[in-house]
């Protein structure tokens, strides 16, 4: 059976840095890797590794030696999630033969490629941006797809397909690079479908040396050479793409290539959009989101909620099947309003729902972005405009969770205060980018709605309002006897009756935490148990360490009275 290895410099019991992970990993290992960054240079072999971050974007490898990759992978079957790479001299990203899969990652070099595949590799990038590097990405006598990435802030080409190499790249972004957008010769059959490539210092495409791709429903402007150009010997199609403010002519093709341009219809021929919008209604990951459904119904308690959520989802899969008949569909919103009291489980439902989002192709990458009222509202004039779009801006192709959110509403007191502006802002991107950015904002539901008067078009940027109740006494129970289990603890026969009772008459005002009081309590008995365990006068046995016992309890809760 495949295991799962954990890597956690600060944890007992996990691997301090991947590389020991990557030693004891046998074939189908998985690698789940603790948010931080790791000077590392990993090497993987004719194996099957799959490394994961376990939460996304959290995780950065860094390689230590300006001249060697941060992953290089030798005929082996490789998957990466969430990852960042990073090389100064060197790839950060080298695939030599074998398979690999690079999701939802990022990429940046100096003096290279950031990622070079060849060899025969067949490799799949999806959702995954490249920065900087003298190269963006360079596919080798290999066969490719590139889905929904971004390519940007390259010194020379961003993207060389080359040598046989057979590659689809499509829904992705390329701009700002020094020469060329793409660059094939010897391209074999390659295709390049529904992407946009803009500010190159020479060509948007340029097709060399027999190449013959089929290049459709893409957006090439705002380039110093021409969109599109195809030199002799060179085949294959151009259909349906749009070039702008190009050097003209807008397309060239060589007068002994053979390449044939469509027209195209004029959906075709339209601004085609990339990224979250391009996928809409062809990145379906029915499976994960079944999976993510599952995870949601296993939560404690949130009836109301969950059934809540599964609503939505239904609503958006139907509309995604009237999409693809050509039906008309009702403009939806995947803004929401949480409301509840604190400890409800309102940011683990929200990463949910980004999730749900990212596998029913709505959201890109489902990130989550969690902020305050001090990371959106700057302290002079100008700066609140400033720090809100920053904050979106990150947010983008995922979820802008924003706790406590009618605070922006809420006068300092003390002289100006910017929280309105800040809210001003977030209306304008919140209808700007709809399609980009799911926003949930959550607090108390009294405040909510004096929160939602605010702006006049704020309400209407929110599709709906889920409430979250109070948990009750005895779903508080369950979530405590989660929680020890979690952390290797059980709970004595008479502990759970007694916990009902004391969740049963504790008050429940606006300070009242719900499930982070029963996180509260359960580390005050984790207190109380090592004070009991070191009085024994002798080693406790394995029983002892593992037991929460009444006595345990009655010490935190008058710890807390």
């Amino acid at each position: 059976m495949a295991r799962t290895l954990h890597v956690a410099p600060e944890q007992r019991g996990a691997f301090p840095t991947i590389r020991d992970a990557l030693d004891a990993a046998t074939n189908g290992t998985t690698i789940a890797i603790a948010a931080g960054e790791y000077r590392e240079a990993l090497t993987v072999q004719q194996q099957h590794i799959v490394f994961s971050a376990e939460e996304d974007n959290s995780v950065t490898i860094v390689s230590p030696t300006p001249d060697q990759p941060a992953i290089t992978a030798f005929g082996a079957k490789i998957e990466l999630t969430g990852v960042n790479l990073r090389c100064e001299e060197s790839s950060a990203a080298r695939i030599r033969g074998g398979q690999a899969k690079i999701i939802d990652c990022e990429a940046s070099a100096g003096f290279a490629a950031a990622v070079t595949i060849s060899e025969g590799a067949e490799v799949e990038l999806i959702n995954t941006k490249i920065t900087g590097g003298q190269y963006g990405l360079i596919i080798e006598e290999s066969d490719g797809v590139v889905d929904r990435c971004e390519i940007r802030d390259i010194v020379d080409d961003a993207m060389i397909l080359r040598l046989g190499t057979r590659a689809k790249v499509r829904h992705t972004t390329i701009t700002g690079c020094g020469f060329r957008g793409i660059y094939m010769y010897q391209a074999a059959d390659s295709s390049i479908d529904r992407c946009e490539i803009s500010h190159t210092g020479d060509v948007g495409i340029a097709v060399a040396d027999q190449s013959s791709p089929v290049i459709t429903a893409s957006w090439i402007h705002d380039t110093q050479g021409v969109g599109i150009s195809v030199g002799k010997g060179c085949g294959g199609v151009i259909e349906g793409c749009r070039v702008e403010n190009t050097a003209s002519p807008g397309i060239f093709v060589d007068p002994g290539a053979r390449t044939e341009i469509r027209e195209g219809d004029d959906k075709a021929g339209a601004k085609t959009p990339v990224g979250a919008n391009a996928s809409k209604g062809n990145q379906q990951d029915l499976e994960r989101v079944e999976k993510l459904l599952s995870e949601l119904d296993g939560m404690i308690g949130l009836s109301g909620v969950k059934s809540e959520v599964r609503a939505l989802i239904d609503e958006i899969q139907v509309n995604e099947w009237r999409r693809s008949e050509g039906l008309s569909i009702g403009t939806v919103s995947n803004h929401l309003v949480f409301a509840g009291a604190p400890g409800t489980g309102k940011t683990t439902i929200a990463r949910i729902y980004g999730q749900l989002l990212k596998a029913l192709g709505i959201l890109p990458n489902g990130k989550f972005k969690e902020v305050a009222r001090r990371d959106l509202v700057g302290q002079y004039i100008g700066h609140t405009a400033e720090k809100a779009a920053s904050a979106f801006d990150e947010a983008r192709g995922g979820v802008l969770f924003i706790d406590e959110a009618y605070t922006l509403s809420r006068s300092s007191g003390g002289g100006a205060d910017f929280g309105q502006e800040a809210i001003d802002t977030l209306v304008k991107l919140m209808e700007d980018h709809r399609d980009e950015v799911a926003v949930i904002v959550a607090g108390y539901t009294g405040e909510m709605r004096k929160f939602l008067d605010a702006n006049p078009g704020l309400a209407s940027r929110f599709g709906k309002t889920l409430e979250f109740e109070n948990y009750t006494p005895d779903q508080l129970v369950q979530i405590a006897r989660h929680v020890a289990k979690g952390a290797d603890y059980e709970l004595a026969e008479n502990v759970e009756l007694a916990l009902l009772e004391w969740f049963s008459q504790i008050e429940r005002d606006e300070s009242f935490g719900n499930a982070r009081e029963a996180r509260k309590l359960l580390e005050r008995m984790r207190k109380a148990q090592s004070t009991r365990l070191r009085a024994l006068g002798r080693r406790p046995d394995r029983s002892d360490l593992t037991t929460l016992n009444l006595d345990d309890l009655l010490e935190a809760v008058s710890e807390k009275g």
